[in-house]
């Protein structure tokens, strides 16, 4: 048997609204993955330790503060000092549509935007997931 895919659920710098990361998460779980949720207030630098810590397989980042220019890439940038690149990133939140191309340009895979169906994350990292 095939183990779960691994996710951890972030929520990096200031930004204490939680409530998309937590309803991700458990879609996620519900869909057959194994979710680490890290709480709020998170450092690029805690979150990329525990995703290593818990050998994920992707990082999901949720942010709504406005600072995902700044905390995104910097979670892709540590992750490819530590040889970590395998780990699939994907992003969510109140995210421009105009920030989303520099954001994949910085490594993040998928930036999903309020109202998008939990679905299509669930199926982006199916898809999308290292093996």
């Amino acid at each position: 048997m095939e183990r779960p895919i691994r996710v951890l659920i972030a929520k990096p710098g200031l930004d204490g609204h939680d409530r998309g990361a937590k309803v991700l998460a458990r879609a996620m779980r519900d869909a057959g993955m194994e979710v680490i949720y890290t709480g709020l207030r998170q450092t690029p630098e805690q979150i990329v330790e525990a995703a290593l810590d818990e050998d994920v397989d992707v990082i999901g980042l949720s942010c709504l503060s406005g600072a995902h220019n700044h905390l995104f890439p910097r979670v892709t940038e540590l992750l490819r000092e530590k040889n970590a690149t395998d780990i699939l990133v994907i992003g969510g939140g109140i995210i421009p549509d105009e920030d989303i191309p520099g954001l994949k340009e910085a490594g993040i895979s998928a930036v999903f935007t309020p109202g998008t169906p939990t679905s299509v994350a669930i199926d982006f990292v199916k898809e999308n997931v290292k093996k």
